[in-house]
């Protein structure tokens, strides 16, 4: 199926929402403003999300994970069935998968619960809660900074040409990531919160975030912590006991989120929890699985995340920053992005989305320093030079965002090889088994059947059949005699999965 059709009404949808979005801004209506932009990102959103098959990293294993999860939702399973033996310690064929924090996983879970199990139902979590992120971004910003300053911000998150990808599952760590940054999000919203309302009830529910955060994917959801003390020193409302307590509230809060799992699945789960707690650790001593790259990835990967003019407002917004330190709302924001950006920077693997948790700072550094150069224009005589830097702010992660939405590619967004596993699922093989599948793990998304990828010996099939077991056998022209010439196997023919990367 062409998408190009598909694609330019999303961009007209869209593009008109955002227009008219900015005319009410300019008129200072920010409610219809932000609905506006949450309506056009909804239209780009679900666009992207429209891609009818799973993408090769790593939604496909986040999918059939969450499929499983909901005939048990607290054993987290890959082959949920293995027939063949296995290695515990390869989380890309293993049984017990614990390669990520669960939230993400029950959250599509829930969704495919309520909407089918189907590639849309999936991705539904990361919609809305981008959606809501929208807004979360608007409402920060205009508390550390203008409702200006926060509409541009959210305009620039919600059009993100990274964000995009991620929540539709083209690129890789996908929904987790979304979870993981949409949790820390509002984290810091209802630090704002607090320190306008002074209700003791937002530190339980900022620590119960927090909780959530670290159960999409770890620790890094600390972050907050920093972040929250210096919001609550700037107020000026709280007295030093009461800072204590009400941190106090907050780290007991998430740790009685976070910590029951851990527990539980080092209890039940000895050898995978242990082995994948020594596997996380090691992402900060090498580069596991070839994504590796030198101390300057991610100050290199951000001109294409987030525009190639990003080092203008990141230098502009740390400098004012430092000069200025009792700036604490101007501080918190930059320890948003600094301590991430340090940190991942110096760990061994690296990968572009791991930044993601700390966009929102840079969508407010940008559009701080965007009105910074509005102010500043009018001074000087070469008013040009001003229009064309802020013009190229705005531009530029507009025209990555269009290139990330692969409007103006042909792309079959139903492929063959789908519809030949849908098929295959309505013959209801009674424990099934399929053979000589280059995709497993879709495969066990888009059936019920056990998949392997290579072809069964003689034992394999005499053991299987013992047990009761439905041996098929995708014929991909290769097949050896002696197992076409065995008329206790069924013969299928299905279409090539192509890996189509984005």
């Amino acid at each position: 199926m062409n998408n190009l059709i598909f694609g330019v009404l999303a961009l007209i949808f869209s593009s008109t929402l955002y227009y008219w979005s900015w005319r009410y801004q300019q008129r200072e209506r920010y409610w219809p403003a932000i609905t506006l932009i949450i309506a056009g990102g909804l239209g780009l959103y679900f666009y992207t999300s429209a891609d009818l098959f799973l993408h090769y990293w790593d939604e496909r294993y986040h999918a059939l994970v969450a499929k499983n999860l909901l005939n048990h939702p607290l054993i987290p399973t890959l082959y949920d069935t293995p027939v063949l033996p296995y290695d515990f310690r390869d989380w890309q064929a293993n049984h017990i998968w614990l390669h990520k924090q669960p939230l993400a996983l029950w959250g599509m879970a829930g969704s495919m619960w309520l909407f089918g199990v189907n590639e849309i139902a999936l991705r539904i979590p990361s919609i809305a809660l981008v959606a809501v992120a929208i807004y979360l971004v608007f409402a920060i910003g205009s508390y550390l900074f203008s409702k200006k300053t926060g509409y541009l911000a959210a305009f620039l998150f919600s059009m993100n040409g990274l964000l995009i990808p991620l929540l539709s599952g083209r690129k890789a760590t996908d929904h987790v990531d979304i979870f993981f940054m949409f949790f820390i999000l509002l984290s810091i919203y209802l630090t704002v919160q607090f320190c306008r309302k002074e209700n003791p009830l937002y530190s339980f529910l900022i620590g119960f975030s927090i909780g959530l955060a670290i159960l999409s994917k770890w620790l890094p959801a600390l972050i907050v912590l920093p972040i929250w003390l210096l919001l609550v020193w700037d107020s000026e409302k709280f007295s030093l006991k009461t800072t204590i307590t009400n941190f106090g509230i907050i780290l007991v809060t998430l740790t009685i989120t976070f910590l029951p799992w851990q527990l539980y699945i080092f209890s039940v789960f000895p050898q995978e929890a242990a082995w994948e707690s020594n596997y996380n650790f090691h992402h900060l001593i090498e580069g596991l699985e070839g994504h590796s790259g030198s101390v300057f990835y991610y100050l290199n990967r951000i001109r294409i995340n987030y525009g190639e003019y990003i080092y203008l407002p990141l230098g502009w917004f740390t400098w004012k920053s430092l000069k200025d330190i009792s700036d604490r709302k101007r501080l918190a924001v930059l320890i948003w992005f600094m301590v991430p950006f340090l940190f991942f920077s110096m760990a061994k693997t690296k990968m572009q989305a791991y930044l993601l948790l700390a966009a929102p700072a840079l969508f407010y550094m940008t559009a701080e320093f965007f009105y910074a150069l509005v102010g500043l224009r009018d001074r000087y005589r070469y008013r040009w030079v001003f229009n064309v830097i802020l013009g190229l702010i705005i531009i530029l992660p507009i025209r990555y965002c269009v290139e990330r939405l692969t409007v103006f590619e042909f792309m079959d967004r139903n492929p063959q090889w789908v519809i030949d596993l849908r098929n295959l699922n309505k013959e209801k093989f009674e424990n099934g088994v399929l053979f000589n599948y280059d995709h497993p793990i879709e495969a066990m998304f888009y059936t019920d059947l056990t998949v392997y990828p290579g072809l069964p010996t003689n034992d394999d099939m005499k053991n299987l059949r013992q047990q009761g077991y439905t041996i098929i056998v995708n014929d991909d022209g290769n097949i050896p005699h002696h197992i076409l010439a065995t008329d206790q196997i069924v013969k299928v023919e299905l279409a090539k999965n192509k890996d189509p990367e984005l």
